[in-house]
């Protein structure tokens, strides 16, 4: 971790970015207390999209991939090093459920959680606004939590529901 984020703990009421930082923080409490309502093997099971089959540790990798590229992109920023976001989405996607494919489910969790902690980080370093940082906010977090959760969501009450009667 770099000296420039080490002792940075929250971002504050006055951060630049405070609003879109509190609405990440309840976009991934709301995954995750999803997530947490399953069980690791229920994590696994196809479902969640079908062609192609994603489970629920799909998407948690999925989400979690981007967290990270989001990390290493506001490093860039923090550092004055950030060439602009001229990305293939759909190209990184598939780089990235290909990179995740087949791991384990606490792979993909441990991941996503550490992904998530490092981008907070530089996300708490940016000290001014820009187009950019706000492209990737918008990609990596609650925007893109919440073009998942309604799914999750319906598809976690359905496991759920699948269960043996006690």
């Amino acid at each position: 971790m770099s000296s420039q984020h080490s002792s940075l703990t929250s971002a504050g009421p006055d951060h630049p970015y405070a609003d879109a930082i509190e609405a990440e923080r309840l976009g991934w409490y709301e995954l995750i207390t999803l997530v947490r309502a399953l069980t690791p093997e229920e994590c696994m099971e196809p479902g969640y999209y079908h062609d192609p089959d994603w489970a629920v540790r799909d998407v948690v990798a999925h989400l979690g991939t981007w967290l990270a590229e989001a990390e290493v992109q506001f490093e860039r920023i923090n550092a004055g090093t950030y060439e602009g976001h001229d990305v293939d989405i759909d190209g990184l996607n598939a780089a990235f459920l290909a990179a995740m494919a087949n791991q384990p489910w606490q792979l993909a969790w441990v991941q996503a959680n550490a992904g998530r902690t490092r981008m907070i980080q530089d996300w708490y370093a940016l000290r001014e606004p820009t187009d950019e940082a706000a492209w990737w906010i918008r990609k990596s977090g609650s925007e893109h939590y919440a073009e998942h959760v309604g799914r999750l969501r319906e598809w976690v009450t359905e496991l759920v529901a699948r269960r043996p009667a006690e």
